[in-house]
């Protein structure tokens, strides 16, 4: 299997079609790592200083400073078999270095690509699946110039990040449910709503009432939420910033108590820190559109915090709102793959 590999043509255009996937090894690593190659030189200097700044900026909103993704740089004279492997790859070269790392990177493209990168200025990005590896994801950022290929890196930067993270909840997906789903949970929520939404085994309801549904799973390294919310729709203004935090705040100080035993104890939005405001956003979430709104929350009594992320999406001809929300407790721990984890699962909701 290592020489098969080894043999595989490396083109900046090429996928694997289904029979040499089937003979591939499966992509090695972590969810949220990144190995990219690049010469040295280069990635020292601007071009390299500009990918590590938008794939390891912080991720926002939650209890402590992680990255977007973990970089890691690679010497293309020291690409090995092993890390061919890794489910993350990122090669960036542009056509004025003189590097030998450069150079290296450079062989992998066709003469084709070459001249593409050459005559097309468009052209500076493309994601090949499956290269070396079954579910890996290989990113080739590409320019004539460095100067060229930086402005367009700049301009794309949310596209970029959105399309690995894209493909981090896919392969997430795969193995979330590998083992299968909650039982019940999904055909109690088409029957009684009329919505679907997938809960990974392991999961435990806590409460299921006619307009409130919950679930957790319960650790030592940390503590998982799941929620789901339905509310008649009256107005479109309950998908305003001020609403939708109203919103929240009444579901959590009716249904969930920071401390069971302590009834005044309950959960609210932290909205006082400047550097960590609640983020709202436009969404597609399954064929629809949805609000997402992620920051931080809080017990009323300051014992306990963590992130969460939610959708609200409205079903106009029932009249009907539902909001669906993961909240972590993860005191003292990572929490970024586990919050991307969260997320995977929110988007399997699919209203009417």
């Amino acid at each position: 299997m290592k020489n098969l590999l080894w043999a595989l043509p490396v083109i900046i255009f090429s996928a694997c079609d289904g029979s040499k996937e089937e003979m591939l090894p499966n992509a090695t690593g972590i969810s949220g790592d990144i190995y990219l190659i690049m010469d040295s030189a280069q990635y020292k200097g601007p071009l390299g200083i500009l990918v590590d700044s938008i794939f390891r900026s912080e991720y926002l909103v939650i209890n402590r400073p992680e990255p977007l993704f973990k970089m890691h740089w690679v010497d293309p004279r020291k690409l090995n078999y092993t890390l061919k492997l890794r489910r993350n790859l990122i090669y960036a070269v542009t056509l004025d270095q003189s590097g030998t790392g450069a150079h290296r990177v450079e062989r992998l493209l066709t003469p084709e690509s070459i001249k593409k990168i050459k005559t097309d200025t468009s052209f500076f990005f493309k994601a090949v699946t499956n290269q070396f590896a079954k579910g890996q994801e290989t990113f080739f950022l590409v320019g004539a110039r460095q100067e060229l290929l930086m402005n367009k890196i700049r301009k794309n930067a949310t596209r970029l990040v959105a399309t690995l993270n894209k493909s981090e909840q896919e392969r997430l997906t795969r193995q979330l449910f590998k083992s299968g789903s909650l039982k019940g949970l999904s055909e109690n929520l088409k029957k009684k709503w009329g919505v679907d939404l997938r809960i990974p085994f392991g999961y435990q309801i806590v409460m299921n009432t006619d307009e409130f549904v919950w679930v957790r799973q319960f650790n030592k390294k940390d503590d998982r939420n799941i929620f789901v919310y339905k509310t008649p729709y009256t107005d479109p203004r309950q998908f305003e910033r001020d609403s939708l935090v109203e919103l929240r705040n009444r579901i959590c100080k009716k249904y969930l108590y920071g401390d069971p035993e302590k009834p005044n104890s309950y959960l609210v939005t932290e909205t006082g820190i400047p550097s960590k405001r609640v983020r709202f956003a436009t969404n597609k979430l399954n064929g629809g559109y949805a609000t997402s709104m992620n920051g931080l929350w809080k017990t009323n009594n300051l014992s306990m915090g963590g992130p969460f992320i939610s959708y609200t999406v409205a079903d106009s001809k029932q009249a009907v709102l539902y909001y669906v929300e993961a909240f972590l407790y993860a005191p003292g721990r990572e929490q970024r793959e586990t919050m991307r984890e969260l997320e995977t699962i929110l988007n399997t909701f699919k209203g009417n």
